[in-house]
C-alpha cells in the first residue's frame, strides 16, 4: 500500500498518528475537521475537500475543506446545494472509481468546484468513500498547484476516509438525547423514500435496494406481478439519482415489431428503408445523459436482444443505414413480469444478456404482500383523485376501509388506484363508501361432490385463464406467450368456455 509514497516508513507512522487522533475527535466537526487537515499533511497538497451524500443519497454536498493548512469556514449559502453538475465529481461517485490526474491545466475537465487562487491546479486526487455497507457515501479530493502523482495515497486515504464515516456515525448516535429515536442511517431510506408510499418490511427493502444502486452505473433490472409499479421505481431510480436533470424515456418492448423497434431505440438514416426520408434520432439518443426504462423487456425479439447487449457491454449504436457506430451515455433499467431465467431455458431469451440484465435485481413485491400499505395508497389515490377533479377530499367509513383490507388485488397497485378512482367518481356526498367498491371477492368454495371430471377441469381452466388474463390486464397476446398457448388456441379456449372481457377489470 506504501510502496508508491516518499518515504514510507514515516508515511506510515504518520497515518497511523492520523487514525490514533480521529478516533478522539469528540462531536462531528470537529472530526471532519480534523479530517481534512490530516489529508493536507499525508498527502502534501494544499487543498483537501470532503463531500458527502445526504440522508437520502440524492445530494452530494461539501462538508469540509482545508486550503494552505486553514479551514475554510465557507457559509453554506456560498456552496451549491448538490455538486450532481460536476461531472468529475459525479464520475467518481456513481462509478466508484479513484481518478487521478496529475496535468490538470492541460486537460479539459471542468474543475469549478476547487477554489479560485493565486495559482493554477495541477494535480488532483478524488477517492469515494465507502461504508460498512459497501455502499459509497461520499468522496475525498486532494490538489494540489504543483504537477505530483497522488495515486499511491488512494488507498490508505481511503481507508482513512472509511473510519472517518464510522466514526461519524457513532457520534451521532452517542450525542442522540435519551428517548428521542435515533435517525435512520445513511444506508437506509426514510420510510417513505424515493416518493414510494408504504412502510410495510416489504417496501422497506426495496427502498433499501434502491439506495445502493442509486449512484452505481450498475444495469437494474426490475422484476415483478404486473401493475406493482415498475415504472414508478425506475422513475424514482432516475429522480433521485446523479441523472435525474437529464431525460428519462420509457418504450414499451412488447408494444412494436422486431423492425419498428430497432428503428425505434437505435434511431436511422435517410434511405435505410422505404419512406425514411429524413435522419431521425432514437431512443438512445433521445435518453443520452439520461435513464431509458426498457419495459417489458422479456418480449423483445431474440435478433435484438445482441444489439441490446451489445449497447450494454460497449456504450455505443449504430443507427439503421448508418456504417458508423457513436458512443452513448445512458443508463438502463430493464422491467418485465416473466421469469427471464425460465425464458432463458426454454431458448427465448439470450443468457447473456439475462446475466448483464441482472446485474442488480429488485423484485418488487406483489400488493398482497405489502401489509399495511394498502390503506396508505387508498387515502393517496383519493387524495389525487379529489385534487384533479377539483372537489372536496372525501372520508372514508369503517367499512370500506375493511372492504379493501380482505382482498387480494390480483392486478395490485394499478388495479388499487382504478378502483379508488372509480370510486371518487360514483361518490356524491362526501364519504367513501363499501358499496363504491366493485371488488372481485373469492368465492366461497363450491362443492364439486356433483360434477364429474370434465366439469371439475373446467372451472379451474377457466379460474386459470381469468388470472392470467387480468395479470396481463386484458392482452390477450401476452396471455397466451405467459400461459405457452398460440394465441389461437387461447382464443378457442376462451370461447368455449364462454369468457369474455367483461369478466374481470383491465
Amino acid at each position: 500500500m506504501f510502496t508508491q509514497v516518499p518515504q514510507p516508513l514515516v508515511y506510515a507512522e504518520a497515518l497511523l498518528a492520523q487514525f490514533a487522533s480521529l478516533s478522539r475527535a469528540a462531536d462531528g466537526a470537529a472530526l471532519l475537521g480534523d479530517f481534512v487537515r490530516g489529508l493536507a499533511e499525508l498527502s502534501g497538497c494544499e487543498l483537501t475537500q470532503l463531500y458527502l451524500l445526504d440522508a437520502t443519497h440524492t445530494c452530494l454536498g461539501m462538508n469540509a475543506e482545508c486550503l494552505d493548512g486553514a479551514l475554510q469556514p465557507r457559509a453554506a449559502t456560498s456552496l451549491p446545494a448538490d455538486y450532481n453538475g460536476e461531472q468529475l465529481l459525479q464520475f467518481a461517485l456513481c462509478q466508484n472509481r479513484v481518478v487521478c490526474l496529475d496535468d490538470l491545466g492541460a486537460s479539459l475537465h471542468e474543475t469549478s468546484f476547487l477554489p479560485a487562487t493565486a495559482g493554477t491546479w495541477q494535480s488532483l486526487l478524488c477517492v469515494p468513500l465507502v461504508n460498512q455497507q459497501k455502499a459509497v457515501e461520499g468522496l475525498l479530493l486532494c490538489a494540489s498547484r504543483r504537477h505530483v502523482d497522488l495515486q499511491g495515497f488512494a488507498d490508505s486515504l481511503g481507508q482513512l476516509g472509511s473510519f472517518v464515516l464510522g466514526q461519524l456515525h457513532l457520534l451521532q448516535r452517542l450525542r442522540q438525547p435519551v428517548g428521542v429515536e435515533a435517525p435512520v442511517s445513511r444506508s437506509v431510506p426514510s420510510l417513505n423514500g424515493y416518493g414510494l408510499i408504504g412502510k410495510s418490511a416489504a417496501m422497506r427493502q426495496t427502498h433499501s435496494l434502491i439506495s445502493k444502486v442509486l449512484h452505481s452505473p450498475y444495469t437494474v433490472l426490475l422484476r415483478g406481478e404486473t401493475g406493482t409499479g415498475k415504472e414508478v421505481v425506475a422513475r424514482a431510480i432516475h429522480d433521485c439519482g446523479p441523472r435525474r436533470s437529464q431525460a428519462f424515456i420509457v418504450q414499451n418492448c412488447a408494444a412494436f415489431p422486431e423492425n419498428l423497434l430497432e428503428s425505434e431505440l437505435f434511431g436511422y438514416r435517410k434511405g435505410a428503408f422505404t419512406g425514411a426520408d429524413r435522419d431521425r434520432a432514437g431512443l438512445f439518443d433521445a435518453a443520452n445523459g439520461g435513464t431509458l426504462l426498457l419495459d417489458e423487456i422479456g418480449d423483445m425479439p431474440l435478433s435484438l436482444q445482441a444489439k441490446i447487449l451489445r449497447v450494454l457491454q460497449e456504450g455505443e449504436i449504430r443507427p439503421l443505414g448508418s456504417n458508423d457506430t457513436h458512443k452513448i451515455d445512458v443508463r438502463i433499467i430493464a422491467a418485465t413480469h416473466r421469469d427471464l431465467a425460465v425464458l432463458v431455458s426454454e431458448g427465448k431469451f439470450r443468457e447473456d444478456l439475462y446475466y448483464r440484465l441482472a446485474q442488480f435485481p429488485i423484485e418488487l413485491p406483489a400488493l398482497r404482500q405489502r401489509e399495511g400499505d394498502i390503506l396508505d395508497l387508498a387515502r393517496h389515490f383519493a387524495e389525487k383523485a379529489c385534487a384533479y377533479l377539483q372537489r372536496d377530499p372525501v372520508r372514508w367509513s369503517d367499512a370500506a376501509l375493511e372492504h379493501l383490507s380482505g382482498y387480494t388485488f390480483p392486478g395490485n397497485v394499478r388495479e388499487l388506484k382504478a378502483l379508488v378512482e372509480r370510486a371518487v367518481l360514483l361518490c356524491e356526498g362526501g364519504e367513501l363508501l363499501a358499496e363504491h367498491f366493485s371488488l372481485r371477492m373469492e368465492p366461497m368454495p363450491e362443492d364439486h361432490s356433483g360434477l364429474n371430471l370434465r366439469e371439475r377441469l373446467e372451472k379451474v381452466e377457466r379460474t386459470l385463464l381469468l388470472d392470467c388474463l387480468r395479470k396481463n390486464d386484458g392482452n390477450q397476446t401476452l396471455a397466451a406467450r405467459e400461459l405457452g398457448l398460440p394465441r389461437r388456441t387461447l382464443l378457442y379456449r376462451l370461447g368455449r368456455l364462454n369468457i369474455n372481457l367483461g369478466d374481470f377489470d383491465g
